[in-house]
């Protein structure tokens, strides 16, 4: 019996999934604190898949008042996880991701089935549904604990990053 799959010869395993720390991710992601949602990936299929993980804990600021007597991780905030995680696969694919930004185009079908609060971790899946040059559709997956908290279509786009400096030149001109 051959380790080879069917559509690869022996010679030609497809690689290991890949994993990130949060270094890593960050060196991909121009998101950080507070609103960077991943800690780390826990694998990766390029162009496909990619598992990651959000540690949930009470010291985050939105749960000061969401709400105060019940904190609950708003459900806006699963799927911009799900579009971090969406961006980290995108993103380690493009060889000039310094110039580049990713963006939501758009969120389709979210849907938040149960509540997550402080001491939770998310286990978020995301699926490539459709890919194109700079344009890609996924559909994410959250779960706690194995049970399915938030799930959502997004799709995203890269986009020029605009320069500092051409931004700095904007803001000093004046008004024409």
């Amino acid at each position: 019996m051959s380790d080879a799959t069917p559509d690869h010869s022996p010679d030609e395993q497809p690689a290991p999934p890949q994993t990130m720390d949060i270094l890593e991710i960050m060196s991909l992601l121009p998101h950080r604190y507070p609103f960077l949602l991943i800690d780390r990936v826990l694998e990766m299929e390029p162009r496909k898949r990619i598992v990651a993980i959000k540690n949930v804990t009470f010291n985050e600021p939105h749960f000061q008042g969401h709400f105060p007597d019940y904190p609950i991780m708003p459900g806006v905030l699963m799927v911009e996880a799900i579009a971090q995680a969406g961006g980290a696969l995108l993103l380690a694919e493009i060889p000039d991701r310094d110039s580049k930004l990713m963006v939501f185009t758009a969120i389709e079908n979210a849907r938040f089935r149960r509540p997550v609060t402080p001491g939770d971790q998310l286990r978020i899946e995301v699926t490539v549904l459709n890919w194109r040059t700079r344009v890609v559709k996924m559909g994410g997956a959250i779960t706690v604990d194995g049970k399915l908290v938030c799930d959502a279509t997004v799709m995203c786009q890269v986009i020029p990053r605009v320069a500092k400096q051409a931004v700095a030149k904007q803001i000093e001109a004046p008004p024409e």
